[in-house]
């Protein structure tokens, strides 16, 4: 079977937008008979073959069997080359050996749940889009909403009331609060941390907003503990009071909070 670039760019883009998992496994070279060419491809989810082909039979099953211990082991490792004899390594009576590398795209673990579509997030979405995460972007206004055009890894809500959307959201998601105000901060702040209690969450504020937003957490009955877990003023102490650079301040804050806690396995060192 001839392979088919269109389509196979179709179909990863199609499990990228969906968020799946999955792996490429390239055929590099071949020596002695084999039923593909070097170039040839295959598409694995954990659900098995899903596009192309690496030649069939034993070798094709080796390579998806490979591809999915890949995906269920998810320890980091975004690629390997593999060199198999067909005859002590697969169990086939001709000779020869097959290389193969595996392409692992395990899409994104750092999702964010961003409550309120005013100045700051306008500037801090577009920034987001741009970096390895997902967006769920909920406000009471849908035109505001609107002012940003559609990308796959953006999805859009409106809400009315805004707390009813907590219980919806992936809780291990990053929380970040930057509504109209604290009438609409409180609720959905509350009922985060009294329910789902993500790894990160952040109320945009100044430090007497901060004092306010814990004292009536406290009146609400909350705990200590959980009063104490989330960032308020949220973003790093930097930049000024406009909202590009209050945009900054936070997606800092939420890069060192999640390298903090390893969400992201693979990070470059800089020094």
């Amino acid at each position: 079977m001839a392979f088919d670039v269109h389509r196979h760019w179709q179909k990863v883009s199609e499990l990228l937008q969906n968020n799946t998992p999955f792996a490429v496994i390239t055929m590099i070279d071949v020596r002695g008979s084999a039923p593909q060419i070097p170039g040839a491809k295959a598409v694995v989810t954990a659900d098995g073959i899903v596009d192309g082909t690496v030649g069939g039979g034993r070798v094709e099953a080796r390579a998806i069997a490979q591809a999915i211990d890949m995906l269920e082991a998810a320890n980091g490792r975004s690629c390997q080359f593999v060199t198999w004899n067909l005859q002590t390594d697969i169990g086939m009576t001709c000779g020869g050996e097959v290389k193969f590398f595996f392409e692992l795209y395990l899409c994104n673990d750092w999702k964010i749940s961003l409550f309120g579509a005013g100045h700051i997030a306008q500037a801090l979405v577009p920034i987001l889009l741009q970096m390895n995460c997902r967006v769920t972007w909920i406000d009471q206004r849908q035109d505001w909403l609107d002012r940003l055009p559609e990308h796959p890894k953006l999805t859009k809500i409106c809400r009315q009331v805004l707390k009813d959307e907590v219980h919806r959201l992936d809780p291990r998601s990053f929380f970040v609060l930057m509504t109209q105000g604290h009438a609409n901060d409180l609720p959905v702040l509350a009922e985060a941390l009294q329910t789902i209690q993500p790894p990160y969450i952040g109320v945009l504020g100044s430090l007497q907003k901060a004092k306010v937003v814990r004292r009536d957490l406290k009146e609400m009955g909350v705990s200590d503990e959980k009063i104490a877990s989330f960032f308020c003023p949220m973003g790093l102490p930097m930049g000024n009071n406009t909202p590009p650079e209050v945009a900054i301040s936070v997606l800092s804050q939420l890069i060192q909070e999640r390298d903090r806690l390893g969400i992201i396995e693979q990070k470059t060192k800089l020094f």
